[in-house]
């Protein structure tokens, strides 16, 4: 065996290795945090191995005449290798296991953001750059038409389920660096995930044999560049394919991408009664300064007018989060709250009663019985004022030119305050949330793919209480 012989054969072994690792790289729910740091150290090391072997590519890289194929397949191994140094970069900047010393080199939500969208950038080229050069490594393989018809038609398929995963997996959303955050599925099968990467990498596969096949016909005589067409055919049939599946899925609800934003569900809720806020001491209670204290007067029953609002008992309560709470925010400063029992509406407002009273309705996902959102502050007390009118209650705001006044003599539906918000929220509780340390979407109908302490297990979401899925609804 000569030496040309063994160069080629460790080139060829490299580059399997490689393909290989970018495999297991790219399933890192199947190989936990410390396994695919060492992973991309090995994948860093084997890069620098593979351009050592063909650093003649290097040598001849000015030299020569640039065809419209090798102007292509020169830009998608630059990008390639940018892409791929910009990961390993981001990747030890993140390191805990393999070069922690190397961690915190960047920002962190910067190398998480960066790291997700370039790993995902460097998955698909490669892909790519495989099917610019497949062509040539399959050049002696000559099926008649029949086969060639079946295999064309076969692989247009695969394609097609290949960029269906490509967006049912919400890959979109990370390569153009949109999140810092990965929504993985740590319940899917390990064979599973390998072959859905298997069959994402094989439709950027597809697409590169393609662009070659569309090259090279318009170089050949006129009568042989109808044949242009074909992987133009076949490239827009596997998108539509892949395109058609993920509307039937989207439209079923199987979409575990965890992009599925859900409606609004935070509208103006409205709430009857007055309360006067008066922060002192109290003689009574010996209560220090700086204390919030709520009274409240006689108001008016609203079952009177029989509009289904429940009455909250008032109480004392500590209003805001302890310092140990995470996400916390700096400035809030818990403090003891007395309130008077007040009433509140269990429900949100709905598009249909908003409609009712506005004539408008600005919410995104329409429906009667759905909670009325994309409503400002402004229009919620609009709301109120109009709710009060038609139940022939004297409205809680005076909007005028100088702003909004709160009467206090109304007995008209108003906003709850801030206080009057959180009490009800915690339902007696001092935790997170009422249902304790966290929620889920079958609780409550939000952003699922970002649960609360997602943060501190952005790598391994198997410890978080609730585990990262789309919303409810």
């Amino acid at each position: 065996m000569t030496a040309k012989d063994l160069k080629d054969l460790a080139r060829e072994f490299v580059d399997i290795t490689m393909t290989v690792l970018l495999l297991c790289l790219m399933a890192y729910q199947v190989t936990g945090e410390s396994m695919h740091e060492w992973i991309g150290i090995g994948m860093t090391v084997l890069l620098i191995v593979h351009h050592i072997l063909n650093i003649r590519w290097y040598a001849v890289l000015f030299k020569g005449k640039y065809s419209a194929f090798r102007i292509v397949s020169t830009a998608a191994d630059m990008l390639l290798l940018l892409t791929i140094a910009l990961t390993a970069f981001s990747g030890m900047s993140m390191s805990n296991h393999a070069v922690p010393f190397l961690h915190g080199m960047t920002g962190m939500v910067f190398a998480r953001t960066a790291h997700l969208a370039l790993s995902y950038w460097s998955f698909l080229l490669t892909g790519l750059h495989l099917g610019l050069h497949l062509p040539a490594m399959t050049g002696k393989i000559r099926p008649d038409r029949i086969w060639k018809a079946v295999l064309t038609a076969l692989f247009t398929i695969l394609a097609g389920i290949g960029f269906w995963l490509f967006l049912r997996n919400g890959i979109p959303e990370y390569i153009f660096f949109r999140t810092h955050f990965a929504f993985l599925d740590y319940d899917k099968a390990g064979v599973l995930v390998f072959l859905e990467n298997l069959a994402i990498g094989f439709f950027f596969a597809f697409l590169g044999a393609n662009i070659v096949r569309f090259l090279r016909s318009l170089n050949r005589k006129a009568p042989d560049k109808k044949k242009a067409l074909i992987p133009v055919i076949c490239v827009l049939a596997a998108v539509i394919l892949g395109a058609g599946l993920y509307a039937l899925t989207a439209q079923s609800g199987d979409d575990p991408s965890g992009w599925d934003v859900p409606a609004d569900n935070a509208s103006a809720s409205d709430t009857a009664g007055e309360t006067e806020v008066d922060i002192s001491s109290d003689p009574v209670t010996g209560e220090n300064e700086g204390t919030e204290r709520t009274t409240e007067k006689e108001q008016k029953d609203p079952a009177e007018v029989k509009d289904g609002f429940v009455r909250i008992e008032g109480g004392t309560f500590l209003m805001g989060s302890p310092e140990s709470e995470n996400w916390r925010v700096d400035d809030e400063t818990q403090h003891e709250v007395t309130l008077s029992s007040f009433y509140i509406d269990p429900f949100e407002a709905t598009q249909a009663d908003y409609e009712r009273l506005t004539g408008e309705n600005p919410s995104t996902f329409t429906g009667g019985d759905l909670p009325a959102e994309s409503v400002s502050w402004l229009d919620a007390v609009r709301y109120a004022n109009r709710k009060s009118e038609d139940a022939g209650l004297t409205p809680a705001y005076a909007i005028g030119e100088d702003g909004i006044t709160w009467d206090r003599s109304a007995n008209g539906y108003r906003l709850p305050t801030e206080a009057e918000w959180e009490y009800a929220c915690r339902a007696g509780t001092a935790t997170p949330f009422n249902t304790e340390t966290s929620i889920s979407t079958k609780e409550a109908n939000y952003w699922g793919s970002y649960p609360y302490e997602i943060e501190e297990n952005y790598f391994d979401s198997s410890s978080l209480e609730t585990k990262p899925a789309g919303s409810a609804g």
